[in-house]
């Protein structure tokens, strides 16, 4: 029996694992199952190889996507370029590491794109969002993080005032803020200087229309969640542990 996984902390709830399980069902594929593997320390990543003998490939959210690097014996080059992997393949005792975000992020968001979405705010500092980076620098985006804590690299939220929201038309939610079971919660933005020129994407899927996307869409801006995302990367995944 061939064994999938995903490794995070919290894992309240899995796109990963159904998708998986149903693809699997669909397809026929009897050799094959896939499980969740929450755990507190990325340490504990060692552990589950050792126990899962036939364990061929896994996804990794949040919050190891950065922390996953130190255990991997070779990476893509996406991965050196932007330092964070969501995507394993286990062979011959050998983890390489991939990253799906940017395909499912790119492919996702090109089709809301309009030629005035050249400047970006990423909510969130984390490895979801140094896939968003990537593609940004790919597309040419000119782009800022935003982050709740003050660097000289980084705007801070209370930074952003009516000039920068009007300037920066693409404002992409990475952080957790506002997912399921927290959906009142919102990345503290100022939603008023949102016009219909924005178009929002909050990587969270569960709920569908988040608090952040509710606020954009009241405003007239367009919105679209991680859906999408999650199943262009979860195909890309499943290709990669098949090539």
């Amino acid at each position: 029996m061939r064994t999938y996984g995903l490794i995070g902390y919290p894992l309240t709830h899995s796109f990963s694992e159904k998708y998986f399980t149903n693809k699997f069902k669909l397809l026929g594929i009897t050799d094959a199952a896939y499980y969740t593997f929450s755990i507190q320390s990325i340490d504990e990543l060692i552990l589950i190889i050792k126990e899962q003998q036939n364990l061929c490939g896994l996804n990794i959210t949040i919050p190891y996507k950065k922390q996953v690097l130190a255990f991997l014996t070779d990476a893509d080059d996406t991965i050196k370029a932007m330092n964070a992997c969501n995507c394993i393949r286990i062979k011959d005792g050998q983890l390489v590491g991939y990253n799906t975000d940017v395909i499912g992020f790119e492919n996702s968001l090109k089709p809301f794109l309009k030629p005035n979405h050249n400047k970006a705010l990423i909510l969130g500092t984390g490895g979801a969002a140094a896939a968003v980076e990537f593609v940004f620098k790919k597309l040419n985006i000119n782009y800022h993080l935003v982050s709740r804590k003050a660097s000289v690299d980084l705007l801070t939220y209370s930074d952003l005032n009516e000039s920068i929201m009007s300037e920066h038309t693409l404002i992409i939610n990475t952080s957790p803020v506002g997912q399921y079971p927290a959906i009142e919660q919102s990345p503290a933005i100022p939603y008023q200087f949102i016009t219909s020129k924005h178009h929002l994407f909050d990587l969270i899927y569960n709920p569908a229309e988040t608090s952040f996307l509710q606020k954009g869409k009241a405003m007239g801006a367009s919105i679209q969640n991680g859906y999408e995302m999650l199943v262009l990367q979860a195909e890309e995944s499943w290709r990669i542990w098949n090539e």
